[in-house]
């Protein structure tokens, strides 16, 4: 499981969360420069044309977070690269003319990352989140400045709490930052200074008590909220004056004199998904006016119109549907007044709205069958006769985020061969801005990605991707692994995708199921699996597994699976229904739900969907079969997690390694200590590719595993 929200916030895309987790070293564009600190690099990778290898995927770097200047001339971004010695990732700052002829590296850090760049609004100086070490004594994250035109980066902010969020005013003297406080800070403190390490009892008395990454959340937790910094006083106020509501997603008007921003005011926010549109005065201590009403999620990021009359917002599902939601572009006048769902019959879920310079139309992305594009979307008589949603880009591919200023528009997109890099859109066309990757790919052989569909029994189209082995010959047969994606709202597009080459390098055809549950498909697609887990979904993968069969693609007696969150979860479900799979690897998943109420983040859904285990335990105990009838699973199976994880925690591996191990089935089980659902140690995550390797090299390839 993986909820839609920390989709949408955290990796944005399943490509994008992929590539993020597993690349590291930077090449850089137009210029020579060398990783943060040369002695940390990743090994050097294999020179001349080869299938792709871990050393080569250690050399991949992560390009993100675009911002465009306001006069349109630079975008500003990051690149990441590995840290071997320190075991980390770090990102740091460069800037590409919009020309793509000069391409500036900015920070050259070791210790920590640069992260969400953003320009002041005369575009002289360059802003970034970083925890690097400064003259303040005050630890974590902070805003950082830099002269665009030369010289070191100056700390902007000193402020206590966790500082995830910041805008600029529009006269550049104050910044909206965004703040959770920690009220046992100074406890903390204390206690560190008397006894180094002593430990504090967490008391809980919250419905929602736990989340991944952030853990326990007791009784003083506080959530973030919205704060007035000055410049030049470093004066901090607060916007708004309840401390009990979490503020989020806050975002200046353009004419500096309102903020808008998202937050839950019902009675007891833990019991409820609603979020609304809140817009406030730009001073100390106003009040908030709510916007919107609907029950379930109105989310951001948000979007002021250039005229500031209208706010554009996304749209999710009613409550009980929020993990199989369709986002909806919507539309509110910030004076109040009735919110418009703008793309109510566009049957596609959008994100990251952007108002076009003359306010007519709004960009978003589209997640749509195996690919994500920007696409514009009228709010007036659309250019195209009929259509609201005019698709700007039309070949396949995957747009992962997307910034404009002045009618300038720079996107992150990436394809099967290509990892992401950023582009200019223009006139519906792709200009590329930065060529990170190109020299590594180009040593590169890949395995090719072609669009796959097979027909479950009961009639349904199911959509997929097939990567063909490196050196593919067509009529012969390969072992095959079914790879199964997480959410499961979202899907497997066209994106460049390091665990497919890898495995294709190993001569392993891959195949990505878009099964019911699967977003980029309609409404109806995505809510086929409420409170039926593990059905649909395993039809819609044994049909796909049965078509590649068929074709004479795959061979039926080398078939291996696994997957990660709700691909583990699936992982569980197929080999308690079949036992043709010859090997299969569970990441993060469970198979038996009685087990994880209570004991994971996704409590509103447990209550909401498949309602409370003491009111409805026949529907638990059928979802619970891989676990209950673990006597079916004849399938050698490797069991992971992370011991931190409170996504889909390890509890789930360790009860299903323990039945099968019980019952004499091969099995084993890994477990990554001080790692949260998605991981973030690059030596663990090169780990875990081994044993993935290693695994399925054993009961597919024996004769591989053997050398």
């Amino acid at each position: 499981m993986f909820h839609v929200k920390q989709l949408s916030r955290v990796v944005v895309a399943t490509a994008l969360a992929f590539v993020v987790c597993i690349l590291s070293a930077a090449t850089p564009h137009a210029q020579t420069a060398s990783a943060p600190n040369a002695t940390s690099a990743p090994a050097a990778p294999k020179p001349g044309p080869h299938p792709i290898t871990l050393d080569d995927a250690d050399h991949l770097l992560g390009v993100g977070s675009p911002k465009v200047s306001p006069d349109g001339k630079w975008v500003a971004y990051t690149v990441s690269a590995v840290d071997t010695v320190a075991d980390k990732r770090i990102a740091d700052l460069w800037m590409v003319s919009w020309d793509g002829s000069q391409n500036i590296r900015l920070t050259y850090n070791t210790d920590s990352s640069a992260s969400d760049p953003k320009w002041s609004p005369d575009g002289k100086y360059l802003s970034f989140l970083s925890s690097r070490s400064g003259a303040a004594k005050v630890k974590g994250s902070q805003v950082w400045v830099l002269d665009r035109r030369g010289g070191e980066a100056r700390q902007l902010t000193e402020v206590k709490g966790n500082l995830s969020d910041y805008e600029w005013s529009h006269d550049a003297n104050k910044l909206l930052l965004t703040i959770a406080e920690d009220p046992e800070a100074e406890a903390k403190e204390k206690d560190s200074k008397d006894e180094k390490d002593k430990p504090r009892p967490i008391v809980i008395d919250r419905y929602h008590f736990m989340k991944d990454m952030d853990g326990y959340l007791s009784t003083n937790s506080r959530p973030s909220l919205l704060y007035l910094y000055d410049i030049d006083s470093k004066k901090l106020d607060k916007l708004t004056t309840d401390k009990k509501f979490e503020e989020e997603d806050a975002a200046w008007s353009p004419d500096g004199k309102q903020i808008a921003f998202v937050s839950n005011h019902d009675e007891d926010p833990d019991r409820t998904i609603n979020t609304d549109v809140f817009v406030v005065a730009a001073a100390p201590n106003s009040t908030p006016r709510k916007l919107t009403t609907f029950p379930g999620p109105d989310e951001g990021p948000l979007e002021w119109s250039p005229d500031n009359q209208l706010i554009a917002y996304i749209q999710g599902s009613e409550p009980k549907y929020e993990e199989y939601s369709r986002r909806q572009l919507a539309i509110v006048p910030a004076a109040g007044g009735e919110p418009r769902i703008v793309t109510a019959n566009f049957d596609r879920p959008v994100r990251d709205p952007l108002f076009a310079p003359d306010g007519k139309s709004i960009t978003v992305l589209v997640a749509d069958d195996r690919s994500q594009y920007p696409a514009s979307v009228w709010l007036t008589q659309a250019p195209v006769a009929g259509r609201v949603v005019v698709p700007l880009v039309a070949t396949p591919g995957t747009a992962l985020t997307q910034d404009r200023q002045v009618g300038r528009t720079a996107l992150l997109w990436s394809t099967d061969t290509s990892p992401a890099e950023l582009f200019a859109l223009e006139d519906g066309k792709l200009r590329r801005l930065t060529s990170h990757n190109d020299a590594l790919v180009a040593q590169l052989q890949l395995g090719e990605t072609r669009d796959f569909q097979a027909k479950s029994p009961d009639g349904t189209d199911v959509h997929a991707l097939i990567t063909l082995p490196v050196g593919y010959v067509a009529g012969k047969k390969y072992p095959l692994l079914l790879r199964i994606h997480g959410g499961p709202n979202s899907q497997d597009g066209h994106s460049f995708s390091p665990e497919r080459q890898l495995f294709a390098g190993k001569g392993y055809v891959v195949l990505n199921v878009n099964y019911r549950g699967s977003s980029g498909r309609d409404t109806v697609y995505q809510q086929a699996i409420f409170a039926d887990w593990g059905n649909k979904e395993v039809v819609d993968l044994l049909a796909c597994v049965d078509e590649a069969v068929n074709q004479g693609i795959a061979d039926p007696d080398r078939l291996g699976v696994g997957g990660w969150s709700y691909g583990g979860m699936l992982t569980d479900y197929t080999i308690a229904t079949t036992t043709r799979f010859k090997a299969a690897i569970s990441g993060a998943g469970t198979g038996n739900p009685f087990g994880f109420y209570g004991v994971d983040m996704y409590i509103f859904q447990y209550d909401n969907e498949l309602g409370p285990p003491w009111k409805n335990p026949e529907n638990y105990t059928k979802l619970a079969y891989p676990f209950l009838h673990a006597d079916r699973i004849k399938t050698p199976t490797l069991f992971m997690g992370g011991d931190k994880d409170m996504n889909v925690p390890i509890n789930g591996g360790e009860q299903m390694y323990q039945a099968l191990r019980s019952l004499g089935v091969p099995t084993e089980l890994v477990i990554y200590p001080g790692q949260f659902h998605g991981f973030t140690r690059p030596s663990f995550i090169r780990d875990r590719y081994e044993r993935y390797f290693a695994w399925y090299d054993k009961y597919l390839m024996p004769k591989a595993a053997g050398k």
